[in-house]
């Protein structure tokens, strides 16, 4: 970046001299002066008591006498006179005016005459410019408060390189209908000859993390039009109206450059429900509401500019913004299934070494459940391992240390534990493991630790076989033994329990409630559904449950809850005591070598006795605090 000139240099500069000028005028030592008349001059020159005579073009004379003693002598003479033919007029005779040993014309020094030059010039340069500033002060304050109600949206040209549809994997069906909209901007005439409206707006939902941002992106750089981008958090302020002034702003820019698509993020910061605030209906993010539903659907319909809202909410978003006419559609950016995370992996390691061995199908696999920003994410946690391992490529180990730190987090060897308490932690997830390998409704083991990891001493990895949407009874079950396993264990070997199973004990019962409160797959309690989910439109967020049914329904709720928990534990139990010689070479393999993956667990155990391994969409850890 080249150093700009600084900002009102030449001011600065000026007063400089002329302060330098003025010093010199002023306060530069000059010695005391007496002016006398011409008359005198010629007296002392009779007398013999001259030395010197300069004179200067102004007509002034400076008298230097013999001695240099007293006070500098000053005369003026005639201004068309010469000096020579004035004197000797006052009777000085020429040899006398020849006795004079000096008599020459002599010129204002350089500082003196700039001097003289400034003390005129400045002052007038001094109340020019601070006029000009004062008026630049007075436009600038005036710009800032005009300036205020501004849109703050950022522009992307369409002609500047862009995200494509190809930077994009994992979700082709919105892709698709994403792909009709930027067909739309390029050429609008194959659908309005049909009598077809453009969609005025686009509402992309889905979990955070699922490259809603990155979809608007790419349907810009697909259509080569503008792009303006706002967040919906940047349109309301602290006064009055400055929320519906930027709304408008922005559409009368957005119709300047159309065709053009608007890009407004996390658009639930606005478009909450009215009359749910705290304010009442008129605050101020009502009011920019309105005027973005002014904006979208008024009387001015014959404009191509497309708005593009992403929102994890949309449950929250007032009923008239999501109406036909402001957001036609509403595109699901839904989690990538195995393939999609496979796609994401390679746009994501495009530009990277990476070492032969590497599999991004078995990444794939191994990540279920995983969004577009965490797989970057994990991407990027494997070139950093490998660069602070020096290596040249990146291998299989560092995407694998990497795929744990994005979902427990780093190692903590250096934690320093009893023998005791590791033999309980081996013995811990040594229960987990086994239960969940015999069980076959659990997912298949795929690595065991008792390497503290993050705020779990010890952890059990599961992964699918395969993505799924459906559960059956028979699988949560199952998954209900395999995470009571550990504290099975413990109470089988050590005949007492600790606190690691807290977070086992936490989810079981959340999947024995769910079953009876959601799914209907309680023993007694029928074909229904219990209870509501309450929320405040205004906080976004669900707050409670509202009971519709009575103390005894909520009774027999417990016990259906009750009943499976400890069905579940039961099972453990069973499974454990019967492989009991198992579990322990489980926890001494486990204490000797602190990690085992899959396929030394399958040597350990051998063969499960069931087959036909049920799946699940996500991993399962098994964490011991």
């Amino acid at each position: 970046m080249k150093p700009g000139f600084p900002k009102n240099a030449f001011v600065y500069l000026l007063i400089i001299v002329a302060s330098i000028a003025l010093f010199y005028n002023f306060f530069a030592p000059t010695g005391e002066t007496r002016e006398i008349s011409i008359s005198e001059v010629a007296r002392l020159i009779k007398e013999g008591r001259v030395e010197r005579l300069a004179f200067t073009s102004d007509g002034e004379i400076r008298v230097t006498t013999t001695g240099g003693t007293g006070a500098a002598l000053v005369s003026r003479k005639e201004p068309d006179i010469g000096i020579g033919e004035t004197l000797l007029n006052l009777g000085v005779t020429p040899e006398e005016l020849g006795a004079i040993e000096d008599v020459v014309a002599e010129r204002p020094g350089f500082w003196q005459s700039f001097g003289i030059v400034l003390i005129q010039v400045v002052p007038l340069l001094l109340i020019g410019l601070f006029l000009v500033f004062m008026l630049r002060q007075a436009q600038s304050g005036n710009n800032q408060a005009m300036s205020f109600g501004k849109s703050r949206a950022r522009v992307f040209s369409g002609d500047r390189p862009a995200i494509t549809f190809n930077d994009v994997a994992g979700v082709e069906e919105a892709k698709q209908e994403l792909q009709e909209v930027v067909e739309f901007l390029k050429e609008p005439d194959k659908f309005t000859r049909l009598g077809a409206r453009i969609p005025k707006g686009v509402l992309l939902v889905g979990s955070p993390g699922t490259g809603k941002t990155l979809m608007a992106r790419a349907v810009a750089g697909e259509a080569g039009v503008p792009f303006f981008s706002i967040s919906g958090s940047e349109f309301v302020e602290m006064f009055v109206g400055v929320g519906a002034s930027r709304v408008r702003d922005l559409f009368d820019q957005a119709k300047r450059n159309s065709p053009c698509i608007v890009f407004v993020d996390e658009i639930d910061a606005v478009g909450r429900q009215r009359g749910a605030g705290l304010g009442g209906s008129h605050d101020e993010r009502e009011q920019t509401l309105n005027q973005i539903l002014v904006e979208m659907d008024g009387f001015d319909t014959d404009t191509n500019v497309i708005v593009l809202a992403a929102t994890n909410r949309p449950d929250i978003l007032d009923p008239a913004l999501l109406r036909p006419g402001r957001f036609d559609r509403r595109v699901t950016i839904d989690r990538p299934d195995r393939r999609g995370r496979e796609a994401i992996l390679g746009v994501h390691v495009r530009n990277k070494p990476l070492s032969p061995e590497v599999d991004l199908g078995n990444l794939a696999k191994q990540t279920p459940g995983f969004t577009g920003a965490d797989i970057e994410n994990l991407v990027n946690e494997a070139a950093i391992l490998a660069a602070r391992r020096n290596a040249r490529t990146i291998g299989m180990p560092e995407f694998q240390e990497a795929i744990e730190r994005v979902i427990a987090g780093p190692e903590r060897r250096s934690r320093l534990i009893s023998e005791r308490e590791k033999r309980v932690i081996a013995y811990h997830e040594a229960g987990h493991t086994l239960v969940q390998y015999l069980l076959p409704g659990c997912d298949p083991v795929h690595k065991v630790t008792i390497v503290a990891r993050g705020q779990a001493g010890g952890y059990t990895m599961t992964l699918p076989e395969d993505d799924r949407t459906l559960y059956s009874k028979a699988k949560f079950e199952d998954e209900m033994a395999g995470l009571l396993g550990g504290r099975a264990a413990e109470e089988l070997v050590f005949n007492d329990v600790t606190t690691g199973a807290s977070d086992d004990l936490r989810r079981t019962t959340r999947i024995a409630r769910s079953m009876v409160t959601e799914y209907a797959m309680g023993e007694s309690m029928g074909q229904r559904t219990f209870g509501q989910k309450e929320e405040l439109i205004f906080l976004g967020r669900e707050i409670s449950e509202q009971r519709d049914y009575g103390e005894e329904i909520a009774a027999q709720i417990d016990r259906e809850i009750g009943v499976l928990v400890e069905r579940a534990y039961a099972k453990a139990q069973n499974v454990l005591a019967g492989y009991r010689a198992t579990l322990d070479d489980l926890a001494t393999r486990l204490i000797e070598e602190e990690t085992l993956n899959s396929e030394q667990i399958q040597a350990i155990i051998g063969h499960p006795p069931a087959n036909g391994r049920s799946t699940e969409e996500g991993a399962v850890e098994d964490e011991d605090a």
